[in-house]
């Protein structure tokens, strides 16, 4: 039975290969381990707001192939902070081809990582960030308990007065067992679990291929061995099935309640865990990492190509050839050259100008974090990247579009003198508000934050912007084609700023009236032969 069930595993892993998982994804428990790590030795940690704007969410679940809850945490974790060098990320690129090319290799370390597939596994991270219970003042009094019935236990072999005695102190024994067991409760999934973890990352490591990720584990493995026993008490609490092990565990509580050891041993487990964090959670990044490196192999082995990214040290120079969102089926694929200066897109809505900004954001990321870019080629500096495209209303705090896009901006512009790279994504630059303040602000800013090394892909309705910063942006275009009573897009980005109006043409091909389509033709007539302030043309800055 055992055979035939580990030969269909055998065989489910070789299929799903390269295939997308059939899970539903609980980001609450998936994100635990990023939200409690400490980045501080990252370049940067990617916002909410930039995982918002670049659907961050729906990129992970499709990238996302590993084996274990471990992995899953640990993946998500190494995608949302970006490192400050390449050299770690590059440097598992042996192992990953190793993955791709070796099956037996691949299945054999996945059929280790799916032992640590189950819900409780997400738990296992609270071991090593969260505050670990203490126990209370009067605790003392458990351990003089439990030797009290442990001696009137000897005793009453000789006097079987003894028994009163065991009884008497059985019942508060028995009150405090149940008290405590609200303490035991969120460790009975985690306790367990870590040493499942320890299991795998022991026979993981026995294959000198991942030494190199960690020369050392065996010492940290070595210091979970010396709780393992103690560990392996609470799994018999995890795991209660048959009748059977219902009679065991009656009995098994029985022995719990005489001599208090739920108490003793959780404490003891704690304060012993508690100085042994940074142990734990080496095992935990060994495992993660393995798993993670073999989801980037199968999520490579999906797609139709794919790059891995040069870093260049020229801070505002970026290439991107035959460059594509990955989450759009059949994307049309553009290619651009940056040398110097930003970018700023002009086209109609649903031209594609929004999802190239995406693909060019999701690609910096998805490039420094897993060496991997959906594109025959593409080069950048080190960027930390920043976004203003999906903002809205703040109703609760009664903040209007325009005040939480300013907000935004904000941010942008503070960071841009922080002395490091970045890439700012923006999309219709401060639509909330009126035209010539909305040309003048978007000049000023724009002009402000593609300086030092910034790189700046913006798009607009604004053909004005597209005049005033040429000097600073290079200008390129999204267009579509009317003809008759069709729009068709073809999604191809174009050198230039866009020359074709036809907003007021799909107007007419929808059936509006033709007083309107007149009266709207004899107005923009009008509006094109309005002069932007000469200030503005001239450049002049507004304060910020």
């Amino acid at each position: 039975m055992r055979t035939n069930r580990s030969t269909k595993q055998r065989e489910n892993l070789l299929k799903d290969f390269g295939s997308l998982k059939d899970d539903s994804f609980d980001f609450d428990f998936i994100e635990k381990y990023f939200r409690k790590k400490d980045h501080s030795h990252a370049c940067q940690v990617l916002s909410d707001k930039t995982c918002a704007d670049l659907d961050f969410q729906d990129l992970f679940q499709y990238i996302d192939r590993t084996n274990s809850q471990v992995g899953q945490q640990f993946l998500y974790n190494k995608l949302r902070a970006i490192p400050v060098n390449s050299d770690e990320v590059a440097g598992h690129e042996k192992l990953i081809d190793q993955f791709t090319n070796n099956q037996e290799f691949r299945v054999n370390v996945q059929i280790q990582l799916a032992k640590l597939n189950k819900k409780e596994t997400y738990y296992i991270t609270t071991l090593f960030q969260d505050k670990h219970l203490e126990p209370p003042k009067w605790f003392f009094i458990i351990p003089l308990l439990a030797f009290t019935n442990l001696m009137a236990f000897i005793l009453s072999f000789f006097n079987a007065v003894m028994l009163f005695v065991i009884f008497g102190v059985f019942l508060i024994n028995f009150v405090v067992h149940y008290w405590n067991k609200k303490n035991i409760y969120p460790y009975v999934g985690s306790l367990p679990q870590l040493l499942r973890l320890k299991g795998v990352a022991t026979e993981l490591y026995k294959d000198e291929r991942f030494k190199e990720i960690n020369p050392s584990l065996h010492k940290s493995i070595r210091v979970l061995d010396e709780v393992r026993n103690r560990m392996a008490f609470f799994k018999l609490e995890a795991k209660i099935e048959s009748d059977i092990e219902i009679a065991v565990w009656g009995l098994l509580e029985f022995i719990k309640i005489t001599f208090l050891l739920e108490p003793l041993l959780l404490f003891g487990i704690l304060k012993r865990l508690d100085t042994k964090r940074k142990e734990i959670e080496d095992v935990f990044k060994f495992v993660g990492l393995i798993d993670a490196l073999i989801s980037i192999a199968s999520f490579r082995n999906s797609l139709t190509h794919f790059c891995l990214p040069t870093i260049v040290s020229d801070k505002k120079e970026l290439t991107a050839g035959d460059v594509y969102h990955p989450l759009i089926p059949d994307c049309i694929e553009n290619t651009i050259y940056l040398n110097g200066k930003s970018i700023l897109l002009t086209g109609s809505n649903m031209s594609g100008k929004t999802s190239f900004i995406r693909t060019i954001g999701i690609n910096a990321i998805t490039g420094l974090t897993i060496n991997t870019c959906f594109a025959r080629h593409f080069s950048m500096p080190r960027l930390r990247v920043f976004s203003a495209i999906r903002i809205s209303d703040d109703l609760l705090n009664d903040r209007s579009y325009y005040f939480e896009e300013v907000l935004t901006i904000k941010e942008m512009i503070d960071e841009s003198v922080s002395g490091k790279p970045n890439l700012f994504l923006l999309d219709e630059i401060f639509k909330g508000t009126n035209t010539i303040e909305r040309i003048s602000a978007g000049k000023a800013v724009l002009s402000y934050l593609t300086g030092a090394d910034n790189v700046v892909f913006v798009s607009t309705h604004d053909i004005e912007l597209a005049d005033l910063l040429s000097e600073e942006y290079d200008l390129y275009h999204f267009s579509e084609k009317v003809d008759g009573k069709t729009v068709d897009f073809d999604f191809k980005l174009k050198e230039g700023k866009l020359k074709n109006r036809n907003a007021i043409k799909i107007l007419q091909m929808n059936g509006y009236p033709e007083g309107i389509i007149n009266e709207a033709i004899e107005i923009s007539k009008g509006l094109d032969n309005t002069v932007i302030p000469t200030s503005v043309l001239n450049g002049t800055s507004i304060s910020l």
